[in-house]
């Protein structure tokens, strides 16, 4: 079994860490992996990696993640709105709860589900305090005390750092999953870090 950590590069922003949310617990179960949630503000990396926002892509590539989505949906089994009524729309506070959960020694791995589920089927508005705050107590956790903490300097400054910290592995966009340095990229590749993580093989590096 491994005793590896991965680093699991996200926004709840994203429908395709949504879909591959669940995927991504199997893998750690599988490999006796740990996962460490890193929340990061998608639009500095994206930015940084050379990448257009959704609304600023040509038509053929956003008529292409369309399609890439009903196929996702499909092959992950899990609801899914193309186009969710609350999108955009401003996740800082949802993604800070994460942090705000990994601080308090709390899973934050339902919550993560949940909070994908609401934007992305369930007509959610993951800006709503009281929406994130009814997350949390779904699952017996302090709404008010996570949400003060989510709302401090503390996670404020660990949001700040992932997303640096996200620039300097030169992530390409989310969500990304690190395994010792080794960059990998949608969720779509998440049978490729399964793999990486059963193999004795070493990081593949650039040359």
């Amino acid at each position: 079994m491994s005793m590896s950590t991965v680093d699991y590069f996200f926004s709840l922003l994203s429908p395709w860490a949504y879909l591959g949310h669940p995927t991504l617990l199997e893998v750690a179960a599988s490999t006796g992996a740990g996962i460490r949630y890193r929340p990061m503000q998608f639009q500095p990396v994206l930015a940084a990696a050379g990448g257009q926002a959704l609304k600023d892509r040509p038509l053929a590539r956003q008529h292409y993640r369309l399609i890439e989505l009903q196929r996702w949906r499909a092959q992950r089994g899990l609801p899914l709105d193309l186009q969710p009524r609350f999108f955009p729309v401003d996740v800082s506070l949802a993604d800070r709860v994460v942090i705000a959960l990994v601080q308090a020694g709390k899973d934050p791995a339902g919550y993560v589900g949940d909070a994908g589920r609401a934007l992305w089927a369930e007509q959610g508005d993951l800006s709503d305090r009281a929406l994130i705050g009814g997350l949390l107590e779904r699952h017996g956790l302090p709404a008010s005390e996570l949400l003060a903490a989510a709302d401090g300097e503390q996670a404020g400054n660990e949001y700040q750092a992932n997303t640096q910290a996200a620039i300097a592995a030169g992530l390409p966009g989310m969500p990304a999953y690190v395994l010792d340095g080794e960059v990998f990229w949608g969720q779509d590749r998440l049978d490729m870090l399964q793999g990486a993580l059963r193999s004795p093989r070493p990081p593949y590096r650039i040359p």
